[in-house]
């Protein structure tokens, strides 16, 4: 039991690892009207559905992500996903999340990113 605890934190350590990265990689079909990107600061994992976790299931799911110049998102949709199990999961994580928001000409602005939510039984 405690070496399935120790591999699911490892899971969601790595996943968010994954996804503070790619967050600074916006999507160029996006947009990038912005000097400097945002930057997560605030990142709750999101939860494992427990019968796609009992079942041995992986998948990846990308939110499109609104996050206005407070650094709050304002709205997450998904945009892609290779199993529909996850992703409310990987959505209420997303819009718990706080960002430095993006900036243009030195002021605070809304930008749009697609951020991956990868959930994987291996890490």
């Amino acid at each position: 039991m405690r070496n399935a605890k120790s591999r699911t934190l490892k899971f969601l350590t790595l996943s968010l690892l994954v996804s503070m990265f790619a967050v600074t990689q916006a999507s160029a079909d996006e947009g990038t009207d912005y000097d400097m990107r945002p930057t997560p600061v605030k990142t709750p994992p999101p939860s494992y559905p427990n019968n796609l976790k009992r079942d041995g299931v992986a998948g990846v799911v990308a939110v499109k992500v609104l996050i206005d110049e407070s650094g709050a998102v304002v709205e997450c949709t998904v945009s892609k996903s290779s199993n529909a199990g996850f992703d409310q999961s990987a959505v209420d994580a997303v819009k718990s999340w706080k960002f430095k928001p993006a900036q243009k000409g030195g002021n605070a602005v809304k930008s749009k990113i697609v951020i991956p939510i990868k959930f994987s039984l291996d890490e």
